[in-house]
């Protein structure tokens, strides 16, 4: 066996089980504990090419594996360990240590592009790789660890938690489950929550739960019933498995798995007009939009847009799913995104920073969705866990803090000051955009591939979302002193 790809839930490989040729073998979830929210798929590299496996003349059984329908003629699941065959423990190069770069090539699905550096450890702001070496992350994991790296309440949760109980299904109720849903509920304008274990699965839940809703509000028992279909936008991000990537709109990764789900329309974003064309009362069941586009250059929702788009939904019975994935919880000093708009979204789906770096989605809806779904009609093994709830209750509850808010404001503002600085006269910068907080797109008048590779350089990690645009999203619980010496060394870049 070649190849393994670890993916995050059960929901993820089925997804990419879909996607695939099925040439791999693929194992299901007992392959690791149920307490550890993953699958795995190993592919076949090649054609088994193992010699004949010999029985055991005791048993009867294969003298490798001791499976009685191992015969002989057949190549034993575990031939690697044939004697006639090298161990490929003693072939490959350690997993740690100088070596562990090159097991990472031999072991990983080609799926990313990544530096040539292995973290071991992070603290607050900063990560540590297996040299020693210390790195400034502006990045915070992609707008995940909002509290930064080991912080110790979240360390002190996931310890309390892990040692009482990490799984028990969603079979039964777990209080720390409870105990978020409720802070959830409490905290936001919605009624009831769904637990998933990434945003792309809460984005699947909301596609799911519209169309659920319109078939059971519109006629879904009758025959042409086909108020199915979605619009979402130019630029936008609901995620890579089959139902969230339908609704993403970069080709270069909706491409190679077509055909995707059909029925999603593309309207252009902060453009009511354009919905308008695609908008149909019949065929229509959901809009799913990003108040603030993350993957599309940290580009915000024109006020007049985002409210213009909840009255043509109501005109036309149309649910309206806001996308708070990377852009709720605290990241834009609002603790949800679409409240600085003075909308009610009907679906929201949160993820990346709820628990700090610990797999968890939420898809919160109003009254009325809640009420079209039956039990048995969604779920998942894995989500809402008592371990990823306990950390995300303490998560919630001190980025929700008014004065954490008002700090993330105001460091965002110190930040964009700093960044302006930068170039007085735009002559590298096109344009600076951030809906407030500690979520800010630096659009330059060239790509910023090189700039972020010289940050790196000078141990500073940075990300772009889009060619041109330098996302910064670091953990908001950065210092204005971390943030002068990220903006000197975007400056030396700048300069170079």
């Amino acid at each position: 066996w070649g190849t393994v790809g670890v993916l995050s839930s059960s929901r993820d490989y089925l997804d990419m089980r879909s996607a695939l040729r099925l040439g791999g073998r693929i194992l299901s979830r007992p392959l690791v504990s149920r307490a550890l929210p993953r699958a795995a798929i190993r592919f076949s590299s090649t054609a088994s090419s193992s010699s004949p496996i010999a029985v055991d003349p005791s048993t009867g059984r294969c003298s490798i594996c001791k499976n009685p329908h191992c015969t002989p003629g057949a190549h034993c699941a575990l031939g690697w360990k044939d004697p006639a065959k090298p161990n490929k423990a003693s072939t490959m190069p350690s997993p740690s240590g100088p070596t562990a770069l090159e097991a990472a090539a031999q072991v990983y699905v080609p799926t990313y592009v990544k530096p040539p550096v292995v973290f071991v450890s992070g603290k607050g702001c900063y990560l540590y790789d297996d040299k020693g070496t210390e790195y400034i992350d502006f990045t915070a994991g992609i707008a995940v660890t909002s509290l930064g790296h080991s912080d110790p309440g979240v360390v002190k949760a996931i310890s309390e938690q892990a040692s009482k109980m990490l799984h028990s299904s969603n079979l039964f109720h777990t209080a720390p489950a409870i105990k978020l849903a409720h802070s959830l509920i409490v905290k936001s304008t919605f009624d009831k929550v769904f637990f998933a274990n990434t945003g792309t699965e809460a984005n699947e839940a909301a596609l799911k739960f519209s169309r659920k809703y319109a078939r059971l509000h519109f006629g879904g028992d009758k025959e042409g019933f086909c108020k199915t279909e979605f619009i979402a936008f130019t630029h936008g991000f609901s995620g890579r498995s089959m139902g969230s990537l339908s609704a993403t709109h970069k080709k270069k990764y909706r491409s190679p798995f077509e055909p995707l789900v059909p029925g999603v329309h593309f309207a252009e974003f902060n453009d009511l007009a354009s919905v308008a064309k695609v908008m149909s009362s019949s065929r229509t069941c959901a809009v799913i939009v990003e108040p603030i586009q993350g993957e599309g250059g940290i580009t915000p929702a024109a006020p007049d847009f985002l409210r213009g788009l909840r009255a043509i939904c109501d005109k036309n019975d149309v649910l309206l799913i806001a996308d708070e994935v990377q852009c709720g919880l605290g990241r834009t000093g609002s603790l949800w995104a679409h409240s600085a708009y003075g909308i009610q979204p009907d679906i929201m789906t949160l993820a990346k920073p709820l628990a700090n770096g610990l797999p968890i989605g939420a898809t919160l809806v109003v009254e009325k969705v809640a009420q079209a779904i039956e039990p048995g009609e969604h779920g998942s093994t894995y989500a809402g866990g008592p371990l990823v709830t306990h950390v995300a209750a303490h998560v919630l509850e001190r980025i929700s803090q008014p004065s954490f808010l008002e700090e993330v404001t105001r460091k965002g503002e110190y930040l964009i000051e700093k960044i302006k600085e930068l170039d007085p006269k735009n002559e590298k910068i096109r344009e600076i955009r951030s809906p407030g907080g500690l979520f800010i797109g630096v659009e330059f008048y060239k790509p910023v591939k090189d700039l972020v590779s010289k940050a790196m350089d000078r141990k500073v990690l940075l990300v772009n979302a889009g060619e041109n645009v330098l996302r910064l999203c670091p953990p908001l619980t950065v210092t204005t002193e971390e943030i002068d010496k990220v903006v000197a060394v975007i400056k030396e870049c700048m300069a170079d």
